[in-house]
């Protein structure tokens, strides 16, 4: 009873504590030269400060969450909650720098909330089931290659296009399906094969956090966290039919409803990326590095 309802306020908790930790990560991100952009050096220029590493704490806490949310309800209804910690960003902005909630907020939260409201009624049955090695392996595979696209091509190339937003979005869809993967072993205690697809979860992780950090320190952040939260949330949920065992077919309208409102989740987030209340966030900090000199302000990300 209240299965379901128990999974997506799970979600909805895990997005908090994903967003808080990736705004006060993007803090120290905008500190580092951008130089080290895609680089393995600024993971560890990152990790020599004590806020940065406190931040991840906070976001990696959430994902014990995500894999709870998982094992309650579908990746369906799952991942659109992920969208509901820009709510918090949009109060912290708001509260922080005094940027005025206008219309195009409000509606954005309406989006997100009555899309993430609907996705859960009209989801499909939970199940811990999911596709074979056959439908899994291509599909991950794929979108494995566009997370890590940036590292087999020209770096400067890769670090001047809008291949890192897509890039973190997709590393981070990878970790929502085989998060769904990992808990459907766990449900079937199946422990053997817990660590390898954890450990791949983090790979993925760690992929993901690397575009996301190099692309806060080269592009503003109203250009990256449409992208990213776009690709995370939707891209899982419309290969859920495919990989995860969740039938559309006995849902409202065969799944056109789902795909309606997983629509209107995606325009809040996009929308919600793009206001200066949450892109401005992290932008109060101090001035980033830049090769022109202080006083000049970089990229923010939030």
């Amino acid at each position: 009873m209240y299965q379901l309802e128990l999974g997506v306020a799970c979600a909805c908790l895990a997005s908090v504590l994903f967003d808080l930790g990736a705004a006060l990560q993007a803090l120290e991100a905008r500190e580092i030269p951008p130089q080290l952009s895609l680089r393995p050096s600024l993971l560890g220029r990152l990790l020599a400060r004590p806020r940065w590493v406190l931040a991840t704490l906070v976001a990696w806490s959430g994902w014990p969450l995500h894999v709870v949310a998982l094992l309650l309800a579908p990746l369906t209804a799952v991942q659109p909650a992920l969208a509901s910690g820009l709510l918090l960003l949009l109060v912290l902005g708001d509260r922080m720098l005094g940027e005025r909630v206008g219309w195009r907020e409000i509606g954005a939260v309406a989006a997100i909330v009555v899309g993430v409201a609907a996705m859960a009624w009209a989801a499909p049955a939970h199940t811990s089931s999911h596709a074979g090695a056959d439908r899994l392996a291509p599909v991950l595979g794929v979108i494995g290659l566009l997370a890590v696209a940036p590292y087999l091509v020209r770096r400067e190339a890769a670090a001047a296009s809008a291949l890192l937003p897509l890039s973190a979005g997709c590393a981070f869809a990878w970790t929502g399906i085989s998060s769904k993967v990992l808990a459907d072993q766990l449900a079937s205690s199946h422990w053997v094969a817990v660590l390898p697809w954890a450990a791949a979860t983090g790979a993925l992780a760690v992929f993901g956090l690397l575009s996301e950090m190099s692309a806060l320190q080269r592009r503003p952040a109203t250009r990256v966290v449409p992208v990213v939260f776009v690709v995370q949330i939707t891209l899982p949920v419309v290969l859920a039919p495919l990989i995860s065992g969740e039938s559309w077919s006995s849902t409202p309208l065969g799944g056109l409803a789902l795909l309606g409102f997983l629509a209107m989740v995606a325009a809040g987030a996009s929308a919600l990326g793009r206001s200066p209340a949450v892109s401005g966030l992290v932008a109060r900090g101090a001035d980033s590095y830049s090769p022109s000199g202080p006083g000049r302000r970089g990229p923010s990300y939030s």
